[in-house]
């Protein structure tokens, strides 16, 4: 099978999550903008660690970490995004002046 597929759908995977982190203004839509870029990277990982068939499955480590590295930012992530939501009473990233200086 040819990777060029799958790097096309990676690519436009990751376009997407560009366009939503810079499009948006709601934190959490930023939040999963990047969780969807990260996503790309992942496919990116496996697609070459299947096509020039490494040993020791490194394409599939590197992602299994960068899955955890993801799930920890989101969780840090949304704790913030709460607990700005709780003072401020919005979710808009411009609005999010509270840690500022």
């Amino acid at each position: 099978m040819s990777i060029v597929p799958i790097l096309i759908l990676s690519s436009a995977l990751f376009s997407l999550g560009v366009y939503g982190m810079l499009a948006r203004r709601n934190a959490v839509m930023v939040l999963l903008a990047i969780e969807l870029m990260l996503n790309a990277v992942n496919i990116n990982l496996i697609a070459f660690e299947a096509a020039w068939g490494t040993v020791g499955a490194i394409g599939q480590v590197f992602t299994i970490f960068l899955i955890t590295v993801a799930a920890a930012e989101v969780g840090i992530g949304l704790a913030i995004v709460i607990l700005v939501f709780r003072n401020r009473a919005t979710a808009n990233l411009d609005d999010f002046t509270l840690m500022k200086g």
